[in-house]
């Protein structure tokens, strides 16, 4: 089986690796030369653990090929998957599907025979549609049907989800012009290409494309809400005492409600959460349906970042002026190299424009995170040498190398005694006997 996939990001190549890995041919469509460069050169320009070994023993077998001619990706490919940036519009909140409408035209232009163009990219309701539409416009003599296929992929596990995930949606449009079901000759297809998947009885969900378009933006605002959730339980527990460890076990071993997504941290970021919740309230904006919970949880997280700052200033006695601030992780979450959004951004501006000397790393961020953050950032080897005559320390990623150190050593090195470790990643008892000025995001100390 051959298929294509436009666009060599993070869910392109993700995806492509991983058919590949099932034994599919996959052409990957890459227009950045200097991204394709490094897919040809064996260099991938993303961090996803296991990735680059994946690509390279496909490619070596002969099941993955990255290229600029889309002719040639399409060429008798019977699946074309549009795995294009979808970024906000104008911040705005509505998902830009510029890139999304420039690919299927150009798909449709260099089709042959029959495909099913799916899309892979995270796109508003109603997109498939408009993309059916488009293409018969360009080819009305083309034979071809529209698939939505979000993809439910964790940075730093994405290999893990997609080789063994939770549920694969697959929408399909029920009402061609024709009146040929796809529920014939698309979803044929698309069995066959998720067969391994059946294999291991993973659920396949078939929809509408309306229905599979939404699945992928409630789901994750659905997430969004449960981590706001439990930020606001973390600052009730700092009111009245609780541990937000003990509410988050608590009310996760309830089988209807799930221990996932219940910790509490300075508020989500990444490529998703944020974009996504955005765009499933303009969404409802334009339908004239409510969406309140799904506003209150963008509100309670851009508040919370915003208060990250006073938190940490408070810590440090009411001013970080003149004092050299340790910044352990700055990636939005661990085993990525992903900034979007990370709340270590507005953070550390906050940090800077109080007059605090940030000494700062991350295991594989660091590059990606100098652009966004201010210049006169001391970029460290490591942990250690980050805090090493430090007045305070702050953790804002709980990389699993952090965790490793010991209250004694950290006391040793600093210079200070103030630790705000917004992960939740250290024991605050051993913390306050090494003497260290600890705090943690709703636990008593």
């Amino acid at each position: 089986m051959h298929i294509a996939m436009i666009g060599g990001g993070y869910v392109g190549l993700v995806s492509a690796a991983c058919f590949a890995e099932f034994g599919t041919e996959v052409r990957v469509v890459e227009t950045n030369p200097a991204r394709l460069a490094m897919l040809r050169d064996g260099r991938i320009p993303i961090y996803e653990p296991g990735l680059e070994k994946m690509i390279a023993d496909n490619v070596q077998g002969g099941r993955l090929w990255f290229g600029d001619d889309l002719s040639h990706a399409v060429d008798g490919a019977e699946a074309v998957f549009i795995a294009v940036g979808t970024p906000p519009r104008n911040g705005d909140g509505h998902a830009d599907l510029t890139y999304v409408f420039a690919a299927c035209e150009q798909v449709a232009r260099a089709l042959t025979g029959y495909a099913v163009i799916v899309t892979k990219s995270t796109v508003p309701v109603g997109t498939g549609r408009r993309i059916a539409d488009l293409v018969r416009r360009v080819r009305p003599d083309l034979a071809f049907d529209v698939a939505s296929n979000p993809e439910f992929l964790r940075e730093g596990s994405a290999i893990g989800d997609f080789m063994r995930p939770d549920r694969v949606v697959i929408g399909l449009d029920a009402e061609r012009p024709d009146g040929v079901s796809p529920a014939g000759r698309a979803q044929e297809v698309m069995r066959r290409l998720y067969r391994p998947l059946y294999l291991i009885e993973a659920p396949i969900l078939f929809t509408s494309l309306e229905s599979a378009e939404l699945i992928k933006y409630a789901a994750n605002s659905f997430l969004a809400m449960k981590i706001s959730f439990i930020n606001e339980m973390a600052d009730l527990c700092e009111k009245v005492g609780g541990n937000v460890h003990d509410v988050a076990r608590g009310i996760g071993l309830d089988g209807r409600i799930g221990r996932k997504f219940l910790h509490a941290g300075p508020g989500y970021g990444g490529s998703c959460f944020p974009k996504d919740t955005l765009a499933l309230m303009r969404i409802a904006q334009e339908a004239g349906a409510s969406s309140r919970l799904v506003e209150a949880t963008v509100q309670v997280n851009e508040a919370r970042k915003a208060s990250m700052g006073a938190r940490i200033m408070a810590a440090c006695g009411g001013s970080v002026h003149g004092k050299t601030i340790a910044v352990l992780g700055l990636t939005f979450k661990p085993g990525t190299d992903d900034m979007r959004d990370a709340p270590s951004i507005p953070i550390v501006h906050r940090l800077v424009e109080n007059g605090a000397l940030v000494r700062a790393f991350d295991p594989v961020g660091m590059e990606v995170a100098r652009p966004l953050l201010p210049a006169g950032i001391a970029y460290c080897t490591d942990a250690t040498d980050a805090a090493r005559d430090a007045d305070a320390l702050l953790v804002l990623t709980e990389w699993n190398e952090f965790r490793a150190m010991s209250a004694t050593r950290l006391r040793g090195l600093m210079r200070g005694r103030v630790v705000v470790d917004l992960r939740n990643i250290w024991d605050p008892a051993a913390m306050l006997a090494a003497g260290l000025s600890y705090s943690s995001v709703g636990r008593p100390t």
